[in-house]
């Protein structure tokens, strides 16, 4: 199989997850650029890829680099490239397209002339003048930074963070790839109590489950490349079927979610059983200023209301300040809190051992880190 690129993108600021999930993998020689990872392989880690991977946004097939600074370098650099060896004669080809700090900086004039190239090459191929495009879907991506051209393939479809569990979603819902980036930060064990006290729909409860059993992300979705001609159908179920494998069946975490809002936790034990880990969490419906901590030496991650997204500020204010008394007398739990409030600190009533800048969609928020005691050994 020919060695290719391939580039596993992820929300800016958690590069460093998905560099770890991909080390875990097994591949190294990676590059990390700014919500990219690149990596080398073939087409058969496509399958793999796309299946296993819990922080990144989606995977894409890298089909050439090149500088362009004028409209003609962009067509001929785009056409030199072996579209007809990926794209059938039927192939659906869709292009989209960025430019930034570029020569070239009208995206919709960029997209048409790859699109051009594209026509021009496979006409060489096929030996035809016309394309019906009603096969399989190849969506290319023209990006285009400091006139330097990446051409790549989408071989993901439907982004990453869309594992098929979650039906439905309270007002403002994390993603579930940064879900699960935010568990992977605080370096979560399995074999650790994990407690979220405000968990909306339930998706840090559900990814720390899918975790601890091992459960590949995408074990049960559907990819935009699984048509593609390329790679056999042999391959995805044996990347598939590896990941079954692999489920921990007979391991159970502990895991504890609660929230104020009945219909949120309706919606949370809903999408738990779509998950197939209903019987990994104990949820329950109430308030946090009457949560009880479970155990001594757990780990709290928390996505709390931002003022700026959903609910009162002040209603938000006490929230924080109910979570700092919740592990005010108990130093042996690790906290962890992602929000936009630059007033967390003070309402909650102690400085993080560490913090660090996130993007939650469009908002800006912080991930406050307060270290507990470690457990003693076994």
């Amino acid at each position: 199989m020919n060695n290719i690129k391939l580039i596993a993108t992820t929300t800016f600021g958690l590069e460093s997850t998905v560099k770890r999930e991909l080390l875990n993998l097994g591949y190294d020689n990676l590059k990390v650029s700014d919500g990219a990872i690149e990596i080398e392989g073939s087409y058969n880690d496509i399958p793999r890829l796309n299946i296993n991977l819990r922080s990144s946004d989606r995977i894409l097939l890298v089909m050439g680099r090149f500088k362009a600074l004028s409209f003609d370098d962009l067509f001929e650099g785009t056409k030199s490239l072996p579209w007809g060896d990926i794209i059938p004669e039927d192939g659906h080809f869709i292009i989209t397209g960025k430019s930034v700090k570029s020569t070239l900086y009208s995206v919709p004039d960029c997209q048409s002339i790859v699109e051009k190239a594209i026509v021009d090459k496979l006409k060489q191929k096929y030996k035809v003048s016309w394309f019906q495009k009603t096969g399989a879907v190849y969506k290319v991506q023209v990006s285009i930074l400091k006139d330097i051209v990446t051409l790549t393939l989408d071989t993901t479809g439907h982004a990453l963070n869309k594992r098929g569990y979650r039906d439905n979603a309270v007002a403002a819902p994390l993603k579930e790839t940064i879900a699960h980036a935010l568990i992977d930060l605080c370096y979560y064990r399995p074999e650790r109590t994990l407690l979220d006290p405000c968990c909306g729909s339930g998706t840090i409860a559900i990814e720390a489950a899918l975790k601890a059993k091992n459960i590949a992300p995408g074990i049960s979705r559907k990819f935009v490349s699984e048509d593609w001609d390329i790679i056999d159908a042999s391959v995805w179920k044996g990347a598939r079927s590896k990941a079954f494998s692999s489920i921990k069946v007979d391991f159970m975490p502990s895991i504890y979610a609660s929230d104020i809002d009945k219909n949120a936790i309706e919606i949370a034990r809903h999408n738990a059983v779509n998950a197939g880990v209903d019987d990994c969490i104990v949820f329950e419906n109430k308030p946090l200023n009457q949560v009880k901590l479970p155990c001594r030496y757990g780990i709290c991650i928390c996505n709390p209301p931002y003022a700026e997204r959903m609910g009162e500020i002040d209603e938000v204010e006490q929230l924080y300040r109910d979570m700092g008394k919740l592990f005010r007398d108990d130093n042996t739990w690790s906290v962890y809190v992602i929000t936009s409030h630059e007033g967390f600190e003070k309402l909650y009533g102690k400085r993080a051992d560490k913090k660090r800048k996130l993007f939650n969609g469009s908002v800006k928020v912080d991930y406050y880190q307060y270290f507990g005691l470690r457990p003693p050994k076994q």
